[in-house]
Order: C-alpha cells, then sequence, then structure tokens
C-alpha cells in the first residue's frame, strides 16, 4: 500500500510501466525491418510505453508469410529493438481471432450440438447416421410419443453399424437426432498462411498443438526475456458448445450421466432447468481447464505473464479470469456494464493491482477522424470504470512514403504519427500515464456488489434464444438502472458471481442487489444470508436501490463520475466530466486538486470541471487557496497571418480551412501569427481561445453505439501549440482552451505564434489509393475486411483557428 505522501513524491514523474501502449497490427505480413524501427522509435518519441503486436490481414504483397522463417526473424528484430528503446513489447499468441489456423483439423475444431428432428409413424426406421460435412460426429438419437414438439420424455435409439435403429411403436412419434459438426468458423481477420478453423477452446490437446505450433514459435522469436505479456484477444467462437469429450466430463464434474437426457438441453421437462444450468457450467469449467489453464501454465514455464480478454464465446464467467496473470477488458460507459468493468472486478477480487483495457477500439470513426480530446474522453471512460493501463487500438504498421496515407485498420482509431495533431501526442499520452499510475496506489473503495445471474444466462442460451456469450447475456438480465443509479449516486460496484462469493468475506459487503427472480445455487443463497446477518443489504426490489444505497464521499452531480481509492493514511479521488458542459462539484471540506496537465496544485472546497476534464482530490490540512478571478485584458493584436507550409498569406479570424475549396481536403498544420501589445502588469497572464461549441443534435448518426465521440467542437480544429516570443507555452486539445503565458510574455509588443494541427480525415476523404488497395487485397486474399465508415470522412469537420483568442490577467 502506499501513503499520501508517497502518491505526492511520485504523481508527477510516474514510472514507464504506467504509459499508455498500442496494439501494432501487422498487415500481410508485408514488414520490412527499418519500418519496424521507425515505427518504434516513433512510440517511443511520442512517450508511449510499448507495442503489443497483433498479426492480420495482407494490405500489400506478402513477404513473409505468417510462421515462416523470415517472418519469426523480423518478431524477434522487432522484440530486441523494442527492448532497446525502453519499450515493453507483447506478442499476441496467433493471427487475427480467435486462436486457430491451417495446423487445426476438424478433431481439434470448434464444435456445434446440432439437432434434427423428424416426426415419425409406428412402423421400425433404420436410418443412416447423418453425415453432412466433413468432420460431422453422431453424437445420440432419441425417440418420444406424441407429434413434434409434443413429447415430455424420450428413449435413447441404439445405432449399430452406422444405422439409427428406430423400433416400431405408437404413432405419432418424434425422433431428435444430435449431431456434433464442427461450426466451420475460420480465423477472423487472418494474416496469409494463418488461414483456418478456430480451435476447440473446451480441449486440451487442441490447445496444446496451437502451443506447439503457434505460439511456442512466437514466443522463442521474440525471446522470453523481452517479453511483456503475451496476449489472447476477446473469445469470439460463434455457437461451439460441443467438445468430443462432453460426456465424460459432464459426469465426472456434475455427477450423473447426461447422455440418456440430452435430449433436455431441447425439450422442456421437470428436470431441464438444472440440467442446461449444468451443461453451461461444465463448458465454462472445460473453457477454464482445457485452455485458460493450459496457456498460462505453459506462459509461466518461461516467466511471461498471460494476457487475456476472457469474456464472449465460449461461456467464460467474471470470474474464470482468476486463472490468467493479467486482466483485460474493451468498451466504455462509466455508467453500464461494460467488458471494461467485467475485467476490473475480477481484478479487484482476486487481487490484480493493474486492469488493462482495449481502448478506442471504434474511436470516432472512421479511421483518422478521432482528435486527442476523443482519446482523452474515452479514456476516462475507462477509468471510471477500474482501468488502469490503456492498450491503444491502435497502431497500424505502414510503409513509409507509399501512396495516399498509407496503410489501416478495418475499424479502428488510426493512433500514429501520419495524424497532424501527433505534436500533442506526447502531452496526451504523459497525461495518461499519471492517472494511470495513480489508479494503481491503494485499493479501490467499491460498497456495492452486483450479483451476475450466471445460472438465468446458462438457462437463456440453452433455449437458444441467446447466444453463448455468457457476459452479454448476463448484462441483459442486469437492468440497466442498476449500475446506473450507483454510478449517479456517487458510488462505485463490483460485480460478483457464485466463484467470487469463496474469496468476498460477507461480513465486508455494504450492499449486493440480487434483483427479484435471480436464480442463485445454494451456495450463493447461503453467502446472501450471511452478508445480510453481517449487517450488509441484500436489494431485490430494484427500484428501491436508490434508497439502500450508503451517502457517497463527494455529493454527485450530473456527468462526473467519481473513482474513490484508499491508501495507508487517507483516501484519494479521481474525478471526470464525462459531458460536453461545465460541471462544479461542491465538497464539505477542502480538499488539494491535482491536473495531469500540470503542476500547480489548488486547496478548494469547490471543483470545477471543463468538458471532459479530469482532476483528483486529495485531503489536506492546508485553506483554500485565494486566487483571484481572471479578468480580460485590453490587449491590442496585430493583423493575423497563416501558413501553409512556405505560403503565407493574410486572415481573419475566425478561420475554418472546410469553408475554402483549397483547402476543404488539406490535412496538416499550419502557423497564424501575429502581434500583440500588452500594458505592464504584475501576476499571472493567459491566453484564452474560449469555450468552443456544443455539437449539434442528431450529427454523425452513421456511429454505432460502440463509437466514442466528445459532444465538443474546439476553438482551435483540432489542436494546437502556442508560442509566444519564440519560447513554447504548450499544447491545447481539450477544454479549457487556455495557456499560460506568464514566463514569455513582456510589456510592449509580443510576437504571438500558433500552431493549429487538424486530423488526417480530411485528407483520407480523396484517398482513392486505400479503396482500390482495400478493392486489390480482396480479390487476390478473399473477403477479410471491409474499411468501415470512409464515406462519412468529413462530416463535421472543422479545422483551423475557429475563434479570436483574448487575453486573461490573474492577480
Amino acid at each position: 500500500m502506499a501513503t499520501v505522501d508517497d502518491v505526492r513524491r511520485q504523481f508527477r514523474k510516474p514510472p514507464p510501466e504506467a504509459r499508455p501502449m498500442m496494439r501494432w497490427w501487422w498487415f500481410g505480413p508485408s514488414i520490412e525491418r527499418d519500418e519496424i524501427d521507425r515505427e518504434l522509435e516513433a512510440m517511443a518519441a511520442a512517450g508511449l510505453g510499448g507495442a503489443e503486436v497483433a498479426f492480420v490481414y495482407p494490405m500489400g504483397p506478402v513477404t513473409a508469410p505468417f510462421g515462416s522463417p523470415e517472418f519469426l526473424e523480423l518478431v524477434g528484430h522487432a522484440a530486441r529493438t523494442a527492448h532497446r528503446l525502453g519499450l515493453r513489447f507483447d506478442v499476441t499468441l496467433g493471427s487475427g481471432w480467435s486462436y486457430g489456423g491451417p495446423h487445426i483439423g476438424p478433431d481439434l475444431a470448434a464444435r456445434q450440438l446440432h439437432w434434427d428432428r423428424s416426426e415419425i409413424g409406428a412402423a421400425a426406421y433404420d436410418v443412416p447416421v447423418p453425415a453432412v460435412w466433413p468432420g460431422d460426429e453422431f453424437v445420440a438419437a432419441f425417440v418420444g410419443d406424441g407429434s413434434a414438439g409434443a413429447p415430455s420424455s424420450y428413449t435413447e435409439v441404439p445405432v449399430r453399424d452406422g444405422m439409427i435403429r428406430v423400433p416400431a411403436g405408437g404413432q405419432p412419434r418424434e425422433v431428435l437426432v444430435a449431431t456434433s459438426r464442427v461450426t466451420g468458423q475460420n480465423v477472423k481477420r487472418a494474416a496469409a498462411g494463418a488461414e483456418g478453423h478456430t480451435l476447440d477452446h473446451y480441449s486440451e490437446a487442441a490447445a496444446t498443438e496451437h502451443i506447439r505450433r503457434v505460439a511456442e514459435p512466437l514466443l522463442q522469436a521474440a525471446t522470453p526475456e523481452l517479453l511483456g505479456t503475451v496476449f489472447c484477444d476477446s473469445l469470439e467462437v460463434y455457437g461451439g458448445d460441443w467438445t468430443p469429450a462432453m460426456f465424460a466430463e459432464f459426469e465426472k464434474r456434475r455427477g450423473y450421466d447426461l447422455r440418456p437426457r440430452l435430449y433436455e438441453l431441447l425439450v422442456d421437462t421437470e428436470g431441464s432447468r438444472q440440467l442446461r444450468i449444468d451443461f453451461g457450467r461444465t463448458l465454462s469449467e472445460l473453457y477454464e481447464d482445457n485452455f485458460l489453464k493450459v496457456f498460462q501454465r505453459w506462459a509461466a514455464g518461461y516467466g511471461v505473464p498471460f494476457r487475456i480478454q476472457s469474456y464472449g464465446e465460449p461461456p467464460a464467467t467474471m470470474s474464470s479470469y482468476r486463472h490468467a496473470d493479467v486482466f483485460e477488458g474493451e468498451g466504455w460507459g462509466w455508467k453500464r456494464i461494460p467488458e471494461t468493468r467485467w475485467a476490473s472486478s475480477a481484478a479487484n477480487i482476486y487481487g490484480r493491482s493493474v486492469v488493462s483495457a482495449e481502448t478506442w477500439t471504434w474511436v470516432h470513426s472512421p479511421s483518422f477522424r478521432a482528435t486527442p480530446l476523443d482519446l482523452q474522453g474515452e479514456a476516462h471512460e475507462h477509468f471510471l470504470s477500474g482501468v488502469n493501463h490503456l492498450i491503444g487500438h491502435g497502431w497500424p504498421y505502414s510503409p513509409t512514403g507509399g501512396p495516399g496515407l498509407g496503410w489501416i485498420f478495418y475499424a479502428a482509431g488510426c493512433l500514429d504519427d501520419r495524424n497532424p495533431w501527433w505534436p500533442t501526442a506526447t502531452a496526451l499520452f504523459g497525461s495518461l500515464q499519471r492517472w494511470s499510475w495513480l489508479l494503481r496506489q491503494g485499493t479501490p473503495v467499491r460498497p456495492v456488489q452486483i450479483y451476475i445471474p450466471n445460472s438465468d444466462a446458462y438457462l437463456a442460451r440453452a433455449g437458444h434464444d441467446e447466444p453463448l456469450n455468457l457476459y452479454r447475456v448476463a448484462r441483459k438480465l442486469i437492468p440497466e438502472s442498476v449500475p446506473r443509479v450507483v454510478r449517479e449516486a456517487g458510488l462505485d460496484f463490483d460485480l460478483i458471481d457464485d466463484d467470487a462469493i469463496s474469496v468476498v468475506d460477507p461480513g465486508s459487503v455494504p450492499v449486493v442487489v440480487v434483483p427479484s427472480g435471480t436464480t442463485t445455487p445454494p451456495e450463493t443463497a447461503r453467502w446472501l444470508e450471511a452478508v445480510a446477518a453481517a449487517g450488509g443489504e441484500v436489494v431485490t426490489d430494484v427500484a428501491a436501490l436508490a434508497d439502500r444505497l450508503p451517502s457517497p464521499p463527494i455529493a454527485p452531480v450530473a456527468d462526473v463520475g467519481v473513482v474513490h481509492r484508499r491508501l495507508d493514511d487517507g483516501d484519494f479521488y479521481f474525478l471526470a466530466n464525462t459531458g460536453p458542459e461545465v460541471r462544479t462539484v461542491t465538497l464539505d471540506r477542502p480538499l488539494e486538486r491535482w491536473s495531469a496537465l500540470s503542476d500547480e496544485v489548488v486547496v478548494s472546497d469547490t471543483v470545477t470541471l471543463h468538458p471532459y476534464e479530469a482532476a483528483v482530490l486529495l485531503p489536506t490540512t492546508s485553506r483554500p487557496s485565494t486566487a483571484a478571478v481572471p479578468q480580460t485584458v485590453a490587449a491590442d493584436f496585430g493583423p493575423w497571418s497563416v501558413a501553409f507550409d512556405n505560403e503565407t498569406r493574410a486572415v481573419t479570424l475566425p478561420h475554418r480551412w472546410e469553408d475554402d475549396p483549397e483547402l476543404a481536403t488539406y490535412s496538416g498544420s499550419a502557423t497564424y501569427a501575429t502581434t500583440l501589445d500588452l500594458p505592464a502588469a504584475d501576476g499571472r497572464l493567459f491566453l484564452d481561445f474560449g469555450p468552443g461549441e456544443l455539437v449539434p443534435p442528431d450529427t454523425e448518426s452513421y456511429l454505432p453505439d460502440s463509437s466514442y465521440r466528445a459532444l465538443h467542437i474546439p476553438p482551435v480544429g483540432v489542436a494546437a501549440d502556442v508560442w509566444v516570443n519564440d519560447t513554447h507555452c504548450g499544447p491545447l486539445w481539450a477544454p479549457p482552451y487556455r495557456v499560460e503565458i506568464t514566463d514569455a510574455a513582456r510589456a510592449g509588443t509580443n510576437t504571438i505564434r500558433i500552431e493549429v494541427h487538424n486530423t488526417a480525415a480530411n485528407a483520407l476523404s480523396q484517398d482513392h489509393h486505400l479503396l482500390a488497395r482495400a478493392e486489390e487485397m480482396t480479390t487476390t486474399h478473399g473477403r477479410r475486411f471491409d474499411l468501415q465508415n470512409i464515406a462519412q470522412a468529413t462530416t463535421l469537420l472543422n479545422s483551423g483557428l475557429l475563434t479570436t483568442p483574448t487575453v486573461r490577467h490573474q492577480a
């Protein structure tokens, strides 16, 4: 644990392991050593902490097929270069997602239980065992009296010599035939040479074969000592609900024979409800034992942590995470239950101090449209959801000097040095590093537990009403109002499931929410009784939740999320304004306020947060600061000019590039210059660009719900660096758009230089090379991707200096 003084000492210069990292997409593979070096050097220069390399579909001629000696040599070179630059280097243990490839035959591939239902008469039937597709395996057959869908019980039908032998009986009757089929799903977004089936995540043999053929060569190429972690992306093995060893595994784990009752997965009976829960639970355990534990043990043998996004299909529970080393989520939404909360709850319960998130996955689509403010705003959402390490999504490898903008990933932020706003990236990533480090100190205070209804999620899947994605189904079963009410009350929560109760002391739980009607196993029911006996609240009436919550440490304010963490000798609070309007928080005592963007410390009993601004509050014995309110100075600006490259012209502010046909598709930087006459004055001086504007309603309606954007139009489009008398005073990308110029300014005439940077979306809108290349790759390699929302690249763009700044004086 840390103390308040420990935090004070290190916050300004946090260790490098807290820096954001980037997922680094290697296309093809079409990779060259010199470009590897250039891109890693650019990451290091921008203040990033490292790269997680991911191998995906081709964007050009394939020069080193996946798994080839040439490919593995390049992986090793990248690992060594990263180490030389002080960067962490992580490797994804496969191409695309989920794990699989050409080494996975039908015997090791993901499988699905397929049912055929047929109504028959009284005669005996001999029916060939069905095998419609290669790899089909007969599982069992049953017959029941009554019309199709009517029988309530069935008996197993014998199979001899490849024939299903249905004896004579009454009529009508129904025959059910269960077949195990390869799902047919191939690795998504696979690199050349990595195409093939996704593997059976319930089979230790499949996991072991993937380690032998793919993971081991990758790890050895990178060298274990140079690796930060090895990584598994989110689980997307759609429909995989069977494995050849299911009958034996089910009986071993559940204590009864599944085969004679297999039909109850399809037919409602008196006991089918519990059987379906048991079946789902068995799938979850097989995933844990035969996939998670296998990869973790293998990696641990080399001293390398295994990091995973453990949610999706197969049905990973929240507690499945405990069998990995580093827990990772994705998705933003601090008042909802995104995958980040699935991971951060597990991390808190199972004692992992660092929890990462795939960040900026769909940020302000299309690629290159995202602004630094978008990145900051979404990062704060992840912090509010319990995350304290950001893995940006991402950095596309792209050869230098190619036509157009180069290569991009099909659906994500393109967050590399091709962005015109990149000069501000170092300050942005530095601020996020500070927050990431701070949010690892102490322990989180989350007084509310929200129960995950795993049993009901298994039941929903068993009826084939829902996907096998336990996280997604459970999130639907938990009323949306539950997390929202908790967060809007100024409090925080963890999720908890049936495995987690074994490590959570019921006496330590102030409030646990279990909506009425939720199915709870006997052990969980007893734990809930113990919570109540210890004085905790067990809330079943969701409508009454707000009245059953404890008082928050900081009075809640609309749009302001709070993270409360406990140190050895005090508490601190991370506050983030998640909305586009200014919010003021009133405190019941003076607290120190720190910013990630400056070293200034202010003591106050009120906190004003500008749109998408964050602050940390710490205990103090000092009295509130008494700084004067800044006042506008009657300063005289001279004529303004703007320079694009070597061309300088006079300009009138505000100046929006998109209004000029010659500049509408320009992506880059422009330098605005003027003079400023200032009177002599004591105190502090600021150059203020104003508040910006709200994004008009009903704009960018094409964006999916998962695509984050800040609902704010900056007065500098989209970022700027300010110089006064050739002294750099600071970057601007987020409210408040104000730069202190005290040390650079002087009484009399001053030179002002404002370098404004926009996004690369303007140029993207005219990049015909990218679309042509995507079509060429589809023709050559098949449709492995579709570029997202490229036609919307120019929507709501605002580049330039969109206001006339003012000078503010603070006595």
